[in-house]
């Protein structure tokens, strides 16, 4: 059986960086279909043979240790390359007739969507025009990729999704994040729900609070054009930690089928309490990295949020009255992306307190998506021979440790393998896209209304605004920073 992956935008820096060499190392690792071609479809005037010498170049630059004379040339002999439009289906056709030229017969195909979102809906027409979308029991199946953002809101998300629709099946759709492909963040479905020790306790009865933090040391960079027009709210929060809170928040699927799983992914959505504009200002801190109007292509009066915070309440049975506390930022002091679990204090700790402590100690679950991936279980134990003294401590696992240094593979590997074998678990749902705008156009009303948080400035490489920590001490509580403890070393917090 035949496949073609066909990727929209093959010049562009996603392919280079991300695609060839995810699609290269399940080549590697014998995952891809025996008869498989690989076509770039993109204005520029390239050959085949210039293509594929692009392509080497990128390996070299983005995936070094992953390459290999032999495997390469073999690899590469799959590479194609057709130059064409997104408008219309004159191009359409002629890439159709080099699939057919290429496989014949070719019964499976997938479009990888790397362009722009505003090519989208010309692409799309195109590929329905020139009768490239249609499946039958004949011409096997015709799935499509496509890149985040998907809209900028809700309205226009409602309208991508209807665009796609109109031509497609929901099920051929494979909306990507890349995040939901890194293997910490499905180990939280198998953290959860494979392990009875968790489970039990992950309710309002014993977690306290929960925290999510997604920090970038770099700034804007080469996307200030886009950047500028989007900022860490739609950016980030839309997607990335949106997708996350709903699988620490979700209700155990009922099958571990594709399906059941986005299900109660929906049901956390639906019941995220909406933040009323005039709770904008406790509930919310926005900020801009200073030099961030300096950038090349943003503008000098520019008011977009290089930071934000959120505190989030879920309205069900098992979450309620738990914050959720979100942030993601540019210009942060770390890389990191982790989760913290912090459970409820003991009713009494009388360790404590005959020690002479009087800030008491609490459990606490930390998972690092990166850096050092891996989990941390946070509790206390006697320090030996000083009487009842006690001292946290740490039971660790990192996924180095545990299966080798080169254990974890890219996110788009995984991804772009699943959408070949048709398991959409990790894409995201038409509907889990429209719910997660309209909780986020609420909190862009709110700052666009006389409620609205002010903009505040922070230094490059800080942990944001002052500010955000008050979104958690006016509530007691503080940030934690676990990705960057090793052994035995004590976290970092904000206070």
């Amino acid at each position: 059986m035949g496949t073609v992956i066909v990727i929209f935008g093959a010049t562009g820096d996603l392919t280079a960086r991300k695609l060839i060499p995810a699609l290269y190392n399940n080549f590697r690792k014998k995952r891809l279909p025996e008869r498989l071609s690989i076509i770039g479809f993109a204005r520029k005037p390239f050959t085949d043979d210039s293509f594929r010498d692009k392509m080497k170049d990128a390996i070299a630059a983005f995936a070094p240790d992953a390459y290999d004379a032999q495997s390469w040339r073999e690899f590469a002999s799959r590479l194609f390359y057709q130059q064409g439009d997104f408008e219309g289906s004159e191009s359409c056709n002629a890439l159709s007739a080099k699939m057919n030229a290429l496989e014949s017969p070719f019964e499976n195909c997938l479009y990888y969507l790397a362009t722009a979102p505003e090519f989208y809906p010309r692409v799309i027409a195109g590929l329905a025009d020139a009768n490239m979308l249609k499946e039958s029991d004949q011409n096997g199946y015709r799935r499509i990729i496509v890149e985040k953002p998907l809209g900028h809101d809700l309205q226009s998300a409602v309208t991508i999704n209807h665009d796609f629709h109109r031509v497609m099946k929901e099920n051929q759709i494979y909306r990507i994040d890349h995040y939901l492909g890194k293997e910490t963040v499905q180990n939280l479905v198998v953290l959860r729900f494979g392990n009875a020790i968790f489970e039990p306790l992950w309710n309002r009865n014993y977690i306290d609070h929960v925290q999510i933090s997604v920090a970038e040391t770099v700034g804007v960079e080469h996307r200030a054009g886009f950047y500028d027009k989007t900022g860490a709210l739609r950016d980030i929060f839309q997607n990335h930690l949106l997708q996350i809170l709903t699988l620490i928040a979700m209700e155990p699927p009922v099958t571990s089928q594709a399906d059941a799983l986005r299900n109660e992914k929906v049901k956390v959505l639906t019941a995220m309490r909406e933040i009323a504009k005039e709770h904008s200002t406790h509930a919310t801190v926005r900020g801009q990295y200073e030099g961030y109007r300096a950038e090349p292509g943003v503008g000098a009066n520019s008011t977009t949020e290089t930071f934000a915070a959120l505190r989030i309440f879920i309205d069900n049975w098992r979450w309620q009255g738990v914050p959720f506390y979100l942030r993601s930022g540019k210009m942060m002091k770390e890389k990191s992306s982790e989760i913290t679990i912090q459970f409820r204090r003991p009713p009494t700790q009388i360790l404590d307190m005959q020690a002479g402590r009087t800030e008491l100690f609490t459990n606490r679950l930390s998972i690092c998506i990166q850096p050092d991936e891996g989990i941390h279980l946070h509790f206390i134990a006697k320090v030996p021979d000083q009487g009842m003294q006690t001292r946290p401590v740490q039971m660790d696992f990192t996924f180095q440790d545990s299966f080798g240094e080169k254990a974890i593979p890219e996110a788009y590997e995984r991804l772009l393998l699943d959408a070949l074998n048709g398991d959409v678990s990790l894409f995201t749902r038409s509907d889990e896209i429209e719910l997660a705008w309209s909780f986020i156009d609420g909190v862009c009303s709110g700052w666009e209304s006389e409620y609205s948080p002010p903009l505040l400035g922070y230094k490059p490489h800080t942990w944001g605004p002052a500010e955000a920590n008050d979104l958690l001490g006016r509530d007691g509580r503080w940030w934690i920073h676990e990705c960057k403890v090793h052994h035995g070393s004590d976290p970092e917090t904000d206070r």
